[in-house]
């Protein structure tokens, strides 16, 4: 097998799959903005988006110190509006692989705009999403600020890699020192000026006071606000609150306040967003620019989606022969044909070997009968030699029978073999404009296959020779369309295959649930003798279908295919499978299905890895996004299967705790370190997911712009609207049970010590280490890594602790250590709590202590050091009953979005002075002059009574 080392240049730095940008000279070139096709045709969301990316253009020049702007942008216009003449066709770009997304949101997940980070410091996110009407509605200019500077807030998330530095779960923290400690709000930089409010409303009516002491957590109450003054002279910082007009700096390392407890600060080792970027490559391959402003305005391609045109172009070389590999093929492409391309697609299918021919000109899929006519062209015997490129030049042609260009277009190419010749048609490609899939088939086929993907922005897929795994069907499974149809794409519900013995029953579930159901199909499989093993199956209600309902075509005698009319029954499918054969044959069962309705998105499943490439002794992240529209699922269970070409593969279960791999608590990415490699070759990733309806909740997506509760102006308190809230029973999942299967790809890894591995991997560091007061002790909590990262068992803790937040970042190993002899480590993931009590540290009212911790393995492999976090004794000064504080009522209408008209004085919410105080300094002249009153009237009342009745009063 040939080594991969041509690949290794192209992939060793990690890379956003599909993103498509390039930076030149400062300039940021092919960002590609995608409208969902779901929406509405309306010329003012292109208009706006221009608009927005003009001007953050130059915001981001000179928020980046004179380094960066948007050169060149290409929107992606969806397929049914209307054509225009400025409208080009897509070439390799599409909306899955768009950097950022424009679509409604689903449920009541309002407008707040958000990008999708996956990984950690540094790393790039997914994509941004901003909704029609965040582009459209110019009343959220008040909450968010203008689109150009919350666009610059999300890029920073999307491309370099920071964190929010706000954080709505912890608002509050404890700052200063011994006698002298407040609480504050969490933000960056410190030095943002406001006060701290609560606001209740009733129906149209909204009343407003200061915030009070929670006696049990001694920082403000649940549901207080800090307001900000409108007027500020803090630059910084744009990934706190954009929103303010003085703020057109990242906080750096003056401005940096690295106490705050928000996610910058836990993902970064608290460094400050603008060292993070100076970090990045982007920083490292561009030089300031002098000027005022950027050196090109940015231009803008409109690009106009076309109809999926899909050609498979099939090895069937001598190769082929082996290893039942032809037969393989057949049943994958069959079911790609039948239940994977979308209705409406064009498919053409082209073979090659020595030599190429076209087996199918391109049909367009309008009915079952064009399906049926297309799986006739399928390849059924293999011989001759292997040339790849012949097999690309007739894919074009094919494609070219339509098209004038191939521009858009997409190739699945499937090879087994190598070619010596590969290499001279990866130009013609990369200039074609036209997207290529690869499967690689078993452990030989050609090293530079992967290249025509990167190139093109194409899947990268692969396939062993394990029969038992089913990962030539699970390959082509995976090649839906990029258009951001999820209604009309096919969704794998299950994919399993075993070896079953003779006379034995192969059996199991597939839950069908309600975001599913349409054109469902049931598809059994086997690899020994054509006639088909004894199958059961019974759908919730009780109906079964036997063998004699499953249709075997008669050119694939070893595929039984069971269609469901209309919308498959919700709920749990039970299926036997015999083995009726004479000796042992691996059977399986596929299931794909549609969403069952177009107005309720399907539960779908993203699986891959976080590089293409991997250079041990470096570890793999393996990530899942499980998600409904864009709300994400959280209380599934997932589990990873890692393929190597030979070898067993290897389980893993991908957790969303907030720990190891996982960046993020709740988010519905489930992650895990893979470390397990056996030697160099490719691998591939499959996913398994499975919910439980008691479990399954939808949670809320994180890195979102600020939703700014309201400003300090000119004096006076104005409020924006509410933020809209969603109730747990509206979050609740209506799921019931879910099934779902993903394949992830395939991967490449290199200089794997063939002699075997050792252990390098050290425990992962711990990132969500909390801290608290219990009367005169410290309460230390986190989850356990493990031996290596987060698989296993570490060996021993080092906990740390100071009065000095810098000596633990920067000095850790000199700060005062804690007594950990009776703390043994628990295995990964599991919840680990420690009480002690501090010894020579004075504990009094204000006392701050900091802590830190490392895990330590077997082999002495340390961890990098935890996030910091601190213990602080707060005991709240004493306030007013809150029946005396004064209150404003607002009694306007209150709109859903947009800021409220209403104000409340300043000095109603004044956090420097006591207000009682303020209310008897106003009392007491009041008093003085009424009894100087009273006096005079006694007197002149005695004075009249001397003067005579007519005079009393």
């Amino acid at each position: 097998m040939r080594v991969f080392k041509n690949l290794v240049l192209l992939f060793l730095v990690p890379v956003v799959r599909g993103s498509m940008i390039q930076l030149k000279n400062g300039g940021y070139e092919d960002v590609v903005i995608a409208i969902n096709p779901e929406l509405s045709e309306d010329d003012n969301i292109i208009r706006n988006i221009q608009d927005m990316v003009k001007e953050a253009s130059t915001y981001l020049f000179n928020a980046t110190k004179q380094r960066f702007f948007f050169k060149a942008v290409k929107i992606i216009i969806p397929l049914h509006w209307l054509p225009k003449p400025e409208y080009l066709s897509v070439k390799t770009e599409s909306y899955d692989k768009a950097d950022v997304i424009v679509a409604n949101p689903f449920l009541k997940y309002g407008d707040n705009p958000y990008t999708l980070q996956y990984g950690g410091c540094g790393e790039k996110g997914r994509y941004i999403h901003f909704t029609p009407d965040f582009l459209l509605n110019d009343n959220l200019y008040n909450i968010y600020g203008s689109r150009a500077k919350v666009f610059v807030h999300e890029w920073a998330h999307l491309r370099w890699g920071v964190f929010d530095e706000y954080n709505n779960d912890a608002p509050f923290y404890v700052s200063g020192n011994s006698g002298n400690a407040s609480v504050e709000a969490t933000r960056c930089s410190a030095d943002v000026t406001g006060k701290y409010i609560l606001q209740s409303c009733t129906g149209k009516s909204c009343m407003t006071r200061k915030c009070e002491y929670d006696q049990q957590t001694k920082l403000y109450e649940a549901g207080c606000k800090f307001i900000p003054n409108k007027t500020q002279f803090s630059p910084a910082s744009i990934m706190y609150m954009q929103s303010l007009p003085s703020v057109v700096e990242f906080c750096d390392q003056s401005t940096h306040n690295e106490k705050a407890t928000n996610m910058q600060n836990k993902i970064c080792n608290h460094k400050s967003t603008w060292e993070v970027i100076m970090n990045s490559s982007d920083f490292s391959n561009t030089s300031p620019i002098n000027s005022t402003s950027p050196p090109f305005e940015t231009s803008f391609s409109l690009l106009q989606t076309k109809d999926r045109v899909v050609c498979l172009v099939l090895d069937v070389s001598g190769s082929m022969a082996w290893n039942n590999r032809i037969n393989r093929l057949y049943q994958a492409a069959e079911i790609f044909l039948l239940q994977i391309i979308e209705i409406g697609s064009w498919v053409g299918i082209v073979t090659f070997h020595s030599t190429a021919q076209i087996a199918c000109s391109l049909r367009q899929i309008v009915s079952e009968d064009v399906r049926q006519d297309l799986i006739t062209c399928l390849p059924t015997s293999a011989n001759g030699g292997t040339k790849i490129c012949h097999g690309i030049y007739k894919g074009f042609e094919v494609i070219n029978q339509k098209y004038s260009n191939l521009d858009g277009s997409e190739i699945v190419l499937l090879t087994d073999g190598e070619d010596a010749t590969v290499s001279s048609c990866l130009t013609n490609v990369k200039n074609s404009g036209l997207i290529i899939h690869t499967i690689a088939l078993g452990p030989s086929a050609a090293s530079e296959l992967e290249q025509f993907s990167d190139m093109t922005g194409g899947l990268k897929l692969h396939a062993t020779d394990t029969v038992d795994s089913n990962a030539l069907i699970d390959a082509f499974s995976g090649i839906s369309s990029g258009s951001g149809n999820i209604s009309e794409q096919s969704i794998q519900l299950e994919s399993t295959a075993r070896s079953v013995a003779v006379k034995q029953w192969m059996n199991g579930t597939v839950t069908v649930d309600s975001t599913v159901g349409k054109d469902t199909f049931f598809v059994v499989t086997w690899d020994g003798i054509t006639s088909p093993p004894d199958i059961l199956l019974r759908d919730p209600k009780g109906k079964e279908y036997r063998t004699s309902n499953f249709t075997v075509s008669n050119l694939n005698l070893r595929t039984a295919r069971l269609s469901i009319a209309g919308t498959a029954e919700v709920g749990d499918w039970l299926y036997w499978i015999q083995n009726n054969h004479t000796a042992p044959q691996v059977i399986s069962m596929i299931v794909t299905s549609r969403a069952a309705s177009l107005a309720v998105p399907p539960v779908t499943v993203k699986a891959h890895m976080n590089k293409d490439t991997n250079n041990f002794p470096n570890p793999m992240v393996i990530y899942a996004e499980v998600s409904q529209g864009f709300l994400p699922v959280l209380g599934a269970t997932v589990m990873a299967t890692v393929e190597q070409e030979t070898g067993s593969a290897v389980q893993l279960k991908l957790l969303d705790d907030g720990s190891g791999a996982d960046i993020t608590k709740n988010d519905g990415i489930y992650s895990k370190y893979f470390t397990s490699f056996k030697g160099n070759g490719r691998y591939n990733l499959k996913v398994h997911i499975q919910g439980r309806k008691q479990t399954v909740r939808l949670g809320r997506r994180q890195s979102r712009a600020l939703y700014v509760p309201g400003y300090i102006e000119n004096g006076e308190i104005k409020m924006n609207a509410p933020k809209p809230e969603v109730s747990d029973e509206e979050i609740q999942a209506k799921l019931g049970s879910f099934n779902r299967v993903a394949t992830g790809g395939s991967f490449v890894v290199v200089n794997v010590p063939s002699g075997g591995t050792t252990d390098v991997f050290p425990p992962c560091k711990i990132t969500d280490l909390e801290a608290q007061f219990e009367e005169d002790k410290i309460h230390l909590s986190w989850t356990a890594p493990g031996n290596d990262l987060d698989e296993g068992q570490a060996d021993r803790y080092i906990i740390k602790m100071s009065e000095s937040f810098l000596d633990l970042r920067n000095t850790f190993d000199d700060a005062i250590s804690v007594n950990t002899s009776s703390l043994v480590p628990k295995p990964a993931s599991t919840k680990e709590s420690f009480q002690f009590k501090p010894e020579n540290v004075t504990i009094e009212n204000g006392t701050i202590i900091y802590f830190a911790i490392r895990a330590v393995d077997n082999a002495s492999l340390t961890s990098e050091v935890s996030n910091i976090v601190q213990a602080a004794l707060f005991v709240p000064p004493k306030e007013s009953s809150p029946d005396t504080l004064p209150t404003e009522v607002i009694t306007n209408s209150v709109p859903t979005q947009g800021p409220l008209t209403d104000t409340l004085p300043i000095d109603v919410i004044n956090d420097g002075v006591n207000v009682s105080i303020i209310v008897i300094g106003a009392v007491i002249p009041v008093i003085i002059v009424l009894i100087a009153v009273s006096i005079t009237i006694c007197i002149l009342h005695k004075k009249n009574r001397k003067g005579g009745p007519e005079l009393r009063m």
